[in-house]
């Protein structure tokens, strides 16, 4: 057998369900752990195509595990399918058209993310009933990527510990080996507790939550300077103080995401960051209660497997984009301002060794950039729960095309992208290339054994979940 042309062809003739998943997610666009519809639609899939489904993994029930197959080596590929709040916008439209009472969107693509997953697992299923190949795969439904740490908590339930290797990939511009790092980051919330006055009659009795978040910001800002370069502190109120001038507010709350290349440097900042809250305080008279609500390992990217899924991707090749994809994308570039643009047509034509007028016609990557060992070097700075799931398993991820070229992620141009043909597309293109990888294990174990032990230098033995005792799925207070 061909498995590469066989592999084609099942995906191929499963289009119209990897689509529909998209599709049908792409319009749930349910937020982190209230993804009842996307989780049931995708469960439905898998039972219809012969999967055995687990329902509610790691205690969640958004969490699942699909199974087809017996005995070693057993693969895992992960699919997402939460949304983001505030991201609503209509399919295909190149301006602001949010759809009317709805809040949230696919503005970084889960919706194609999970459809090209189930992809994958159903043509995997398909290779090892069709072959008679021994081998497991499994289908991981994971929960509440974007705000939740949903994979996080799975390591820390050790939902991930009996497989071999892992695969996912990301909706993002352009079609490569995703073998770059992310960062680890902790979540923790700071509340300040004061007394409350009339602000006008009597402030001196007063104690303001709200001076001292205040100056916990100032704080956090002059620390700035004083860590790593590749550390980022963003933050948000959760809790203002309320709505009016002349009362002294006795509460007051903060948000803070803490990143760095690795868990451990974040939580040498959280310690520093303690120290200027309990500062705060102290200057203020109140109080403060800091709970770290969750976090995220960063990412290894497995040499031997990254470069298995990368050659995989170059033979099964990029999304099949046609004239109704680069019609839609035509008009997205159009919507973008000139100077963006014409870089964008320029850099666009140079990469995928075309001319400028045929890339301005045809505004879509089509190229792949292959593996190279240097990429692992590179760390993005922003952070995924894959990460949790790579320091337990040799992992690897690809990412693809699913809109035009600088579509940023968590914008409401991705979402109005992904949810056209465009994420079909680029799911199928993943679908194909997954199922490859796996199938070239399956007939080479052997492969494996370089990529434990690759894993095992890496992190020698050694995972700290950033999930403290007690925190649940879900609990943001």
């Amino acid at each position: 057998m061909e498995e590469r042309q066989f592999i084609h062809d099942i995906v191929a003739e499963k289009a119209d369900i990897i689509a529909g998943i998209n599709r049908a997610v792409w319009d749930y666009a349910e937020f982190g752990y209230q993804e009842d519809q996307s989780a049931e639609k995708i469960k439905a899939v898998l039972r219809q195509e012969g999967f055995e489904v687990e329902e509610g993994v790691a205690k969640i029930p958004t969490a699942f595990v699909g199974r087809y197959g017996s005995g070693k080596p057993v693969i895992g590929i992960l699919a997402e399918y939460d949304a983001l709040p505030d991201l609503s916008q209509k399919a295909g439209c190149a301006k602001p058209c949010p759809i009317e009472g709805k809040k949230y969107g696919h503005g970084c693509g889960h919706s194609a993310l999970g459809a090209g997953a189930v992809g994958a697992a159903i043509a995997v299923k398909e290779y090892l009933q069709r072959t008679g190949v021994t081998g497991t795969v499994e289908l991981y439904g994971c929960p509440a990527e974007e705000t939740g740490f949903g994979k996080a908590f799975m390591v820390k339930e050790h939902c991930f510990d009996g497989i071999d290797a892992a695969f996912s990939w990301h909706p993002m511009d352009g079609n490569m080996s995703m073998s770059v790092r992310t960062v680890a980051y902790y979540k923790v919330r700071f509340d300040f507790k004061g007394r409350t006055a009339h602000a006008g009659a009597s402030p001196e009795l007063g104690r303001s939550a709200l001076d001292a978040c205040e100056l916990m910001n100032v704080g956090v800002n002059y620390l700035r300077e004083h860590i790593i370069s590749d550390a980022r502190v963003h933050y948000a109120y959760l809790d203002c103080g309320g709505e009016a001038p002349n009362i002294v507010p006795d509460h007051a709350s903060l948000l803070y995401f803490i990143r760095a290349p690795k868990l451990v440097q974040s939580g040498e900042i959280l310690e520093r960051m303690r120290k200027i809250a309990e500062g705060a305080a102290l200057m203020t008279e109140t109080k403060v209660s800091i709970k770290v609500l969750g976090g995220l390992s960063d990412t290894i990217p497995n040499p031997t497997l990254s470069m298995l899924l990368s050659d995989a991707y170059l033979e099964t090749g990029a999304p099949d984009f046609g004239e109704e994809e680069f019609a839609i994308a035509r008009d997205f570039l159009a919507a973008m301002p000139q100077e963006q643009r014409e870089r964008v047509v320029k850099n666009g034509a140079k990469q995928n060794g075309i001319s400028e007028e045929e890339f301005a016609q045809r505004p879509l990557n089509t190229f792949i950039m292959p593996y190279t060992p240097a990429m692992r070097d590179k760390v993005m700075t922003g952070s995924s729960d894959v990460g949790d799931v790579s320091y337990q398993v040799p992992t690897a991820q690809i990412t693809a095309a699913t809109g035009i070229p600088e579509t940023g992620a968590h914008t409401w141009q991705m979402t109005a992208q992904v949810g056209t043909s465009i994420g079909d597309k680029a799911s199928q293109a993943v679908a194909r290339a997954i199922a490859l990888a796996c199938a070239k294990i399956y007939g080479n174990p052997e492969i494996l054994d370089t990529a434990k032990k690759e894993l095992e230098e890496e992190t020698g033995g050694v995972y700290l979940s950033p999930i403290p005792e007690g925190v649940q799925p879900g609990e943001i207070s």
